[in-house]
C-alpha cells in the first residue's frame, strides 16, 4: 500500500493553502537583489517590527536553551490588562491561524457546518474541511460580510460562524452595532468567531465584549502579525469566556508558543508611539495608492485594513508581471476573485514605486497589440 492509500478519509482532498513567495525565492528567480524587492502580498508590516519587541528579543535569546513559559502567564496578564480581560478569558497561539485550528479540533467534525463569506480569510474553509465539516459560503454584499446573510444560513447543524473585520482579503470593516445584534442573535449552539486581525488599524475597532459578559458564545481573535510586525514569530491570542477558552486550552499543544515570541510580544503590546505611528503611515500609503491606482483607471477598494483591493483585470497575469520588476503582490483567484490583486500598503518609496510598475503594465496590452 502507498502512503494516499494509508491516509485518514478527506486528506487526498484537502485543498493547500499556498503562501507568497519569500523575497529570496523571487530575487534568485528574476535574477534581483533581495533588498530590491518589495514584498506587498501577505499584509506585513513595512515599517518592521516593534523596536521594544527587538529589544526583547535579544535579551531573550540568551535564554533559548529553556523551554518557554507552557501557560504563556506574562503575556496573558499583559493582554489582560490591556483589553480589560482575565488571564483565564485568553489563550495565546501560534498565530492566531493557530486559534482557528484549535476551535476546529475542539468543535468541528463530520456533519456539522461552518459558515463563513464567500470571500473571507481561506483558512476558515481550510480548517472546516480538515475536521470533515461543511463549510458554508455566504455571498457577501459589495465585499463585506452581509451579516443577516450569514444568520440564515445558520442551521442546527452550525458550530461555528466566522466574521473577519476589517475582512482579509476584501479590507471592509462592519459596524459594532450590526456585529453585536448577531452575536445576540445566534442559537446557543452556535461560537461566533471574530477574527480581528487588523482591529489596531482601525482608529475605534468593533467591541465585542459586552456580548461575552452578556452570555453569547463569542471568541474574538487578534494577532501580533500585523501592525506590531512579528508575522516571523507566530504569536497570537484568543478571548472569551473562560470555559470556552479552558476547552481550546485542552487541544493546545505543550509550548506552542516560543519564547523570543512570547518577549517580542509582551514588549510590542505597550509600544503604543510605535502603532499610532504605524496606523498613521498607514492611512497615508492608503491614500496614496487608491489615487494613484484610480488615476491609473482601475477601481480600487481601499478598505480599512493595512492593503486595498485592485480590480486590475487578469490578476495573474498582473501578478507576474509586478513579479518581473521585483514587487509582489497577492492574485486571488483561490477565493474567486480572478480579476484581482490584493496590495499591502507599504513604505511611501514602495507605494511609488507599485504605481510605477502598474503603471507600465496597464500601458502594456496596448504597446503589444494585446487585449
Amino acid at each position: 500500500m502507498n502512503y494516499a492509500e494509508l491516509a485518514n478519509a478527506g486528506v487526498l482532498d484537502q485543498p493547500v493553502y499556498e503562501p507568497g513567495k519569500p523575497i529570496e525565492y523571487v530575487a534568485r528567480e528574476y535574477g534581483l537583489k533581495p533588498e530590491a524587492i518589495a514584498k506587498l502580498a501577505s499584509n506585513e508590516n513595512p515599517f518592521g517590527p516593534s523596536p521594544k519587541a527587538v529589544e526583547a528579543i535579544h535579551a531573550a535569546a540568551a535564554h533559548s536553551h529553556l523551554y518557554p513559559d507552557g501557560g504563556c502567564l506574562d503575556l496573558r496578564q499583559a493582554i489582560a490588562r490591556a483589553r480589560g480581560l482575565t488571564p483565564e478569558s485568553i489563550v495565546i497561539g501560534n498565530g492566531s491561524n493557530e486559534i482557528i485550528e484549535l476551535l476546529g479540533h475542539a468543535f468541528l467534525r463530520p456533519g456539522v457546518e461552518v459558515v463563513m463569506g464567500t470571500q473571507a480569510f481561506i483558512v476558515y474553509k481550510l480548517v472546516a474541511k480538515l475536521f470533515g465539516a461543511t463549510p458554508v459560503e455566504v455571498p457577501m454584499k459589495d465585499f463585506a460580510h452581509d451579516l443577516k446573510a450569514m444568520r440564515a444560513a445558520v442551521t442546527e447543524r452550525t458550530r461555528l460562524l466566522f466574521v473577519a473585520s476589517p475582512n482579509n482579503p476584501t479590507g471592509i470593516a462592519n459596524q459594532e452595532g450590526e456585529l453585536l445584534d448577531l452575536a445576540a442573535s445566534l442559537p446557543e449552539h452556535v461560537i461566533f468567531c471574530f477574527d480581528e486581525a487588523y482591529a489596531e488599524y482601525l482608529e475605534t475597532a468593533p467591541d465585542l465584549r459586552a456580548a461575552i459578559e452578556a452570555g453569547h458564545k463569542v471568541i474574538g481573535m487578534r494577532t501580533f502579525s500585523k501592525i506590531y510586525g512579528l508575522g516571523g514569530l507566530r504569536v497570537g491570542y484568543g478571548y472569551g469566556d473562560p470555559e470556552l477558552i479552558a476547552l481550546l486550552q485542552r487541544v493546545r499543544q505543550p509550548f506552542n508558543v516560543n519564547s523570543l515570541a512570547q518577549a517580542a510580544a509582551l514588549a510590542a503590546l505597550g509600544d503604543d508611539a510605535f502603532v499610532s505611528s504605524c496606523r498613521r503611515s498607514n492611512e497615508v500609503g492608503r491614500e496614496q495608492l487608491v489615487a494613484g491606482l484610480e488615476a491609473l483607471g482601475y477601481r480600487v477598494w481601499g478598505g480599512q485594513a493595512n492593503f486595498v483591493l485592485c480590480q486590475i483585470g487578469n490578476g495573474l497575469q498582473a501578478f507576474q508581471a509586478l513579479q518581473a520588476e521585483g514587487i509582489i503582490v497577492r492574485p486571488l483567484a483561490p477565493y474567486g476573485m480572478p480579476e484581482f490583486v490584493r496590495i499591502t500598503i507599504g513604505t511611501p518609496a514602495e507605494n511609488e514605486r507599485l504605481l510605477e510598475a502598474v503603471g507600465r503594465y496597464a500601458r502594456a496590452p496596448i504597446e503589444e497589440g494585446v487585449g
